[in-house]
């Protein structure tokens, strides 16, 4: 089986595409070569394709997605405070279906049905927004210790950590 070898003109493309300022995945599609292709002839040149400017747009969208967790964090309390309300509330408007239609009814409770799902849907949006919490708060060094303390057990070390 004949092997597709890199050829001067390749070369040339790659050098000159690079100079252009075009990705690597840009430079592979054109000359129609794997991006791996791309990367070798590139590091045999002396090229190498600036990631400064990736780093910049990730660190931009983990900006955006931390100011995003945070709103809807807001949101998640918000309305578990509104549940909160309607369970503490003097009045408890109860809303079925009847053979007349959908009726309303005022009572001073709350029925246990109603208590027990408004219930849970508040502590699911509390627990959703803890979550989120943890998303931004986790420095990752609880993560690091743990996979430590594994790797001494694996090797036999005994460690002060419990």
């Amino acid at each position: 089986m004949p092997r597709n070898l890199i050829t001067e003109t390749d070369r040339e493309r790659v050098r000159e595409l690079h100079t252009e300022g075009k990705t690597r995945n840009d430079i592979a599609r054109e000359i129609n070569r794997s991006p791996s292709t791309v990367t070798g002839i590139s590091r045999a040149l002396g090229l190498s394709f600036d990631r400064s400017a990736t780093a910049a747009a990730t660190h931009a969208r983990q900006v955006d997605n931390r100011s995003r967790r945070a709103d809807i964090v807001g949101r998640l309390y918000s309305r578990a405070e509104r549940i909160l309300g309607r369970l503490e509330a003097d009045q408890y408007t109860f809303t079925a279906t009847t053979i007349n239609g959908i009726e309303s009814k005022a009572l001073d409770h709350v029925p246990a049905p109603d208590e027990k799902a408004l219930a849970s849907a508040m502590s699911t949006h509390l627990s959703t927004a803890a979550k989120l919490e943890q998303v931004d708060a986790d420095t990752g060094a609880e993560g690091a210790r743990s996979m430590l303390d594994g790797l001494a057990v694996a090797l036999g070390i005994v460690t002060g950590t419990t």
